[in-house]
Order: structure tokens, then C-alpha cells, then sequence
């Protein structure tokens, strides 16, 4: 992707490259629009959806929270916006006044003395931060409105913003994300009370450095905390006057538009954080891609942009909640530069996380072999066994996995992704050894020896395993072989080394839809086999159809592994489950089109 220049710009927003939605430039103060300007429907519907969330409040109080332990600060946010925006049915309305006291008096009711607030964590300094950022959009826009009745819910809130000051300026974080989060209050906080300390804390952190792989991925490869990320950048950017900081969110943004899908979910598959096995989508993006379009004249996330209004969740995510973002930064408000195209005919490859990408249209193909080693079952290390997921417009294939019953050691997770020529190479060695004695002079009368893991870490034992001799190894070779034409994909399966071990192929649909040519187990909800022949999933008109299908077996239970099975835990999610089962040495393939 590229930026646009200046002079093409401004030649093509003389002809169609035009927003669709027209912004109103408002001024300051009390954000009082100039006299006969067009109101834009995106303008229009944010408006209303913020009444009806400050009326929610008005009727039904606390029950009306949509943010959980960070509800206040949104409130505080929306009800500020909705007193100073003309359009607004409560602009300068005394009702809103006396609800800005009352959640002006909740914060401060529910803040440690320390300065924090328990929104999560207890007594935590990222998690108050978070609150802090449309809190302190909210004081800002208070800030434009002159009118004495505000005086009273003023200093309240500033006592209160101060006191949190105090301990983001001095507090400590958990994960990558959390410094930003924490230096992204003290940006906004230091934008309403000037304080050099502000900066000074923003900069102890930034002097750790900001780290981007060459791909475009934050540290935790995550479509979550990404949306953070590149949110406290921008902002941070915005506010303290560094355009440098934008570089690490464009190019994040960059990278993620090549993770979307045509409806505009978001590939997790690599994520070193729990969104890993959830969904998620580009909609939470929106407001960076607008930032960034107009600040850098960029035509290709102008489209980005265009798209994002019409995906599922923009209502929700945007419209409800957006107001007071496009009030207090006034470069949303502008029009977006001339739209260009963007690529939706593609092959592309990650390194940094083994993932690769491939769309043709609608249809669109994942693969994944990027799990972080050794295997350690943990937050911030990335585990997923989904190798591989295609889509054919709605039609939704949300992962493919392996597993085999090879000593319970459970799904196939490739060690690394290998691009031959035109093919994908996904593989995995397995090894289990049997123990031999000790030797002699490691041994003791008593039998206590070290606890231990196993040589293939499916277990401890008070063993000193890593001491002893082994033999019988068995092994267990699985390799799965990918090619793609045209958004047609075939998948070979070769598993071999230890003869007789049952293999699963487990295929997970989307739970809306329709499963033909396949058969239902005895076992389980929602569980099927394809037997033989293809198979085919449809949804809203849409069609995959996969195979063909062998059945040597009925193990379709328990197919995690003993990492999660000792702990009764399952990576099993929703949806319709088709198996495909064979038994070493097995090889088969299976075409998805």
C-alpha cells in the first residue's frame, strides 16, 4: 500500500474520490457548526445513537452501563458530548449536567487512594488508564463549553483526573500493550492540565523502544491489542505533536488488511494472546484507518474505510459509540481523500508468525504453522492447532485440525511453515521414548529422585527422567502438503513412522449453515463424518464442498492431547464438526473448492 500525493489528491477529490459521508467541520468553541452546512448521515446517526444511550441512562440509570467497570468513563464521554453538540437533543440540557455530577461522583467513589480504580486487575494502573481515555475526550470537549453551570462538574472531575495523573506517572504494567495504554492517558491528561512530569513518564516508557517485527505485528500478534496499540500511537502522536509515532500503527494497519476477510473478520490464527481461537473484526480499526487516510492523504485506506461502513458490527461498534472521538479530534471530522483500489487478488506470506494468506475475491484460504516452541500451554505464547481455514463468500470452513493417538500427545502443530515452489509445507516429528534404569551412581536407597518432565513433556514425575537411558523410541512423521489454483485448494496428508496409530482430520463449519453428504456420529452434538465421496457446506447461497472422505475409525473425543485433558480442558468450539479418520500409515487428499 501507498500514500497518495498531495497534487493527485487534490486532482482526484475534484472528481469521484469524494466521502460518501460529508463531515461537518465544526469550530470551537461549544462546537457550534457554521450556518448551512450539510449534515452527513454518518454525522446524523452518531448524534442519535448517543441521545438514545444518554436517554437509557436518564431512564434506567446504572443498568444502562454498556462498559462494564469502565462504564463511567464512557458515560462521562457520551453525556459531554451530547451537552456540547448542537444537533444533540440535550445540548446544554440541566438533566445532562446533573448526570455528569453523578458519574463525576461514581469515579471518584470508586477510586483507591492510590489514584486507581478496580476495572479488572485490582488497583490497576493500565486498566484505570483505559478508563481514562474517553473520560479525559470527554473533560476536553466539557472544556470548549464556556457555560457556568459545568463549573461545579468541572472541578470535580479535574480533582479526580489529577489524582489518577499521580499514580499512571508512577505506576506499574503487566504485558507490552499496558505501557501504551498508560502512556496514552498521560497524553490525554497532560492535553487538559499541562505537566511536564506527564511527558517524562510517556518518554521513560517510549525509551524502551517500540517493537515491530518486519511484518507489521506488535509483540503480542494480536488483532486485539493491536486495535490498542495503534489507538495509544495515534493519539499520542496527535497530542503531543510526534507524527513519528504514526509510523508503527501504519504499518500495523497495513499488514491487517491483508488478515481481513471480505466481510471483514479478522484472521487470529497467529495471535500470541487469547483472541487466538476467537473472532474479530476490522470494524474495531475504523477510526485509525480514518485518522490515518486523511492525515497521509491515503486513498487505499480510504477504502479500507468505505468498506468498514458497510461490514457487520459498524452500527454497534462505531456508530453507538464514536460521537465524542469525532468531536475532540477535529481530523476525523474532515473528508476522506480519493479512494484507490486495494488488492483483493493475492498470495502473501508472514514469516514473522508462519501465516500465509491467499485470496481470490470471496474465496480466501489460511494457513498456519507458526506455534510458538516448545509447546508451553500460556498467555502470550502462540498455540493454536488451526493449520488451516477457507471461505467461499459466507460459506465458512473456521479451521482444520489434526490429531492422532500417538501416546496422547494430541493435535499436529507444525514446526514452521515452508513455502516449495508453489506448495505449502506444513510438518511435525513426534517422538516417545521408554525409560531404561538409572545408572548406578545416580541412584539412592530412598527411590527420591528429581521431579521431572517427561523426554516428550507429556508429563512429571518424580523420575529424574532427563537422566535416564532411553529406548523403544517410536515416532510419529505428519505432514501436510498444500496447493492452491485459483482458489481451488488441495490438502495431502502424510502421516507415517509408527504403524497402527488412529489419525483424526477434524473440520469445523460455522454453526449457521447446512451439511450435505456426510453422516452423523452416534456420539456428541453436532459431530459428522464424511465417509466417502465429497461433501458440501452451504450458507446464504453460498457453497464449499470438500473431499473426498475415508472413515477407519470412530476416535473423534478427547483429541487435544494430555496437556489439556489432565486439566479437563477442551479446544473445542462451536459450530459443525466433520471427521475424516484413517490409521498410520495413512495418506490422503482432500480438495476444498
Amino acid at each position: 500500500m501507498k500514500n497518495i500525493s498531495r497534487n493527485t489528491f487534490l486532482k482526484q477529490s475534484m472528481g469521484i474520490g469524494a466521502s460518501l459521508f460529508l463531515m461537518p467541520t465544526l469550530s470551537f468553541p461549544g462546537f457550534s457548526r457554521p450556518v448551512g452546512m450539510e449534515k452527513s448521515e454518518l454525522w446524523n446517526r452518531m448524534v442519535k445513537a448517543n441521545d438514545e444511550h444518554v436517554q437509557a441512562l436518564m431512564d434506567h440509570g446504572d443498568a444502562a452501563n454498556k462498559h462494564r467497570g469502565r462504564s463511567f468513563g464512557y458515560n462521562f464521554a457520551m453525556l459531554a458530548s451530547a451537552y456540547c453538540c448542537p444537533d444533540s437533543q440535550f445540548y446544554e440540557s440541566t438533566k445532562v449536567v446533573d448526570l455528569l455530577d453523578y458519574t463525576t461522583d461514581k469515579l471518584i467513589e470508586n477510586q483507591r487512594p492510590d489514584g486507581t480504580i478496580n476495572a479488572g486487575n485490582l488497583e490497576s494502573p493500565p486498566d484505570t488508564a483505559f478508563i481514562m481515555e474517553p473520560l479525559c475526550a470527554g473533560v476536553y470537549i466539557l472544556s470548549q463549553n464556556k457555560n457556568n453551570e459545568l463549573s461545579p462538574v468541572k472541578s470535580k472531575i479535574k480533582k479526580f483526573v489529577l489524582k489518577t495523573g499521580e499514580a499512571l506517572v508512577v505506576g506499574g504494567v503487566h504485558t507490552p500493550n499496558h505501557r501504551w495504554v498508560v502512556c496514552h492517558a498521560l497524553a490525554r491528561i497532560n492535553q487538559l492540565y499541562p505537566d511536564k512530569k506527564y511527558v517524562n513518564r510517556i518518554d521513560e516508557w517510549l525509551s524502551e523502544g517500540i517493537y515491530m517485527d518486519k511484518d507489521g505485528h506488535y509483540p503480542e500478534r494480536s488483532m486485539n491489542y493491536s486495535d490498542v496499540e495503534n489507538n495509544a500511537f495515534i493519539a499520542m502522536g496527535r497530542l503531543l505533536d510526534r507524527p513519528k509515532l504514526f509510523e508503527a500503527p501504519r504499518k500495523s494497519l497495513e499488514m491487517t488488511y491483508y488478515y481481513m476477510e471480505p466481510n471483514g473478520d479478522l484472521v487470529t490464527t497467529d495471535s500470541r494472546r487469547q483472541d487466538q481461537y476467537s473472532h474479530r473484526s476490522i470494524v474495531v480499526q475504523y477510526l485509525h484507518y480514518r485518522f490515518l487516510a486523511i492525515h497521509d492523504e491515503n486513498g487505499e485506506f480510504a477504502n479500507i474505510v468505505k468498506q468498514i461502513e458497510g461490514f457487520p458490527g459498524f452500527d454497534k461498534i462505531v456508530v453507538e459509540e464514536a460521537l465524542f472521538h469525532f468531536m475532540e479530534n477535529e481530523t476525523l471530522q474532515k473528508d476522506l481523500p480519493a479512494i484507490e483500489k486495494v488488492p483483493t487478488n493475492f498470495e502473501k506470506v508472514f514469516e514473522t508468525s508462519g501465516l500465509a494468506r491467499i485470496r481470490r475475491g470471496d474465496t480466501t484460504a489460511t494457513i498456519f504453522g507458526g506455534v510458538d516452541w516448545p509447546l508451553i500451554i500460556a498467555s502470550g505464547r502462540s498455540v493454536s492447532p488451526n493449520f488451516f481455514s477457507y471461505r467461499n463468500g459466507s460459506a465458512i470452513l473456521w479451521y482444520m485440525r489434526m490429531s492422532s493417538n500417538f501416546f496422547n500427545m494430541g493435535h499436529f502443530r507444525s514446526e514452521g511453515l515452508q513455502k516449495d515452489g508453489e506448495k505449502y509445507v506444513l510438518y511435525q516429528k513426534l517422538e516417545a521414548p521408554y525409560y531404561q534404569p538409572l545408572p548406578k551412581h545416580l541412584q539412592n536407597e530412598e527411590g527420591d529422585y528429581e521431579l521431572t518432565p517427561s523426554v516428550d513433556g507429556r508429563f512429571w514425575s518424580k523420575m529424574a527422567f532427563d537422566k535416564r537411558p532411553v529406548s523403544n523410541v517410536k515416532t510419529l512423521e505428519s505432514k501436510v502438503t498444500l496447493t492452491e489454483n485459483k482458489g481451488k485448494v488441495d490438502l495431502l496428508f502424510d502421516v507415517s513412522g509408527l504403524e497402527g496409530v488412529e489419525v483424526t482430520i477434524e473440520m469445523c463449519f460455522d454453526k449457521e449453515g447446512q451439511l450435505k453428504g456426510v453422516e452423523e456420529a452416534k456420539k456428541g452434538e453436532d459431530n459428522y463424518y464424511l465417509t466417502q465421496g465429497k461433501g458440501a457446506f452451504e450458507r446464504d447461497g453460498d457453497k464449499i464442498t470438500f473431499g473426498p472422505g475415508v472413515k477407519s475409525h470412530e476416535k473423534i473425543h478427547r483429541l487435544d492431547g494430555e496437556k489439556y485433558s489432565v486439566h479437563f480442558g477442551s479446544l473445542r468450539t462451536e459450530g459443525n464438526h466433520v471427521y475424516i479418520t484413517g490409521i498410520t500409515p495413512f495418506t490422503h487428499q482432500i480438495t476444498f473448492e
